[in-house]
């Protein structure tokens, strides 16, 4: 496989993650309908599993024994744990927004560790 390619792939469902995420969020906080619109409720999905896999092929290609690579396996749980308060599980709007402002903490720490390849993230 074309690690380059694979790379801009994982980039670009990371780009879109991010992006769906706060517009999801920002609707959870305003408790709007659109949140509950089928493309709303699949193209998250979509996104992931192809930011995942990418990202798995990227992992066996060039060793999944780096410590930045757990770094990201863990700063992604927490992401995930995060965002579904952010989205579905924070039973007040103002949980919700301090969940998705948290979440986002997290994923910009998890770009942080992918460009510096050190899981200090930005304070390396």
């Amino acid at each position: 496989m074309n690690y380059a390619l694979i790379k801009h792939l994982h980039i670009t469902a990371a780009v879109l993650s991010i992006l769906f995420f706060v517009l999801r969020a920002y609707w959870s906080v305003a408790g709007s309908a659109r949140l509950q619109g089928r493309f709303v409720k699949i193209a998250p999905h979509v996104i992931d599993t192809v930011l995942l896999v990418c990202g798995v092929i990227l992992a066996s290609m060039i060793g999944a024994d780096q410590p930045w690579i757990l770094a990201k396996i863990v700063g992604l749980i927490l992401y995930i744990g995060v965002g579904t308060i952010a989205i579905k599980r924070g039973k007040t709007p103002g949980t919700r927004a301090i969940a998705a402002i948290i979440a986002v903490l997290i994923f910009f720490y998890i770009v942080g560790v992918a460009i510096s390849h050190n899981p200090l993230s930005w304070f390396a």
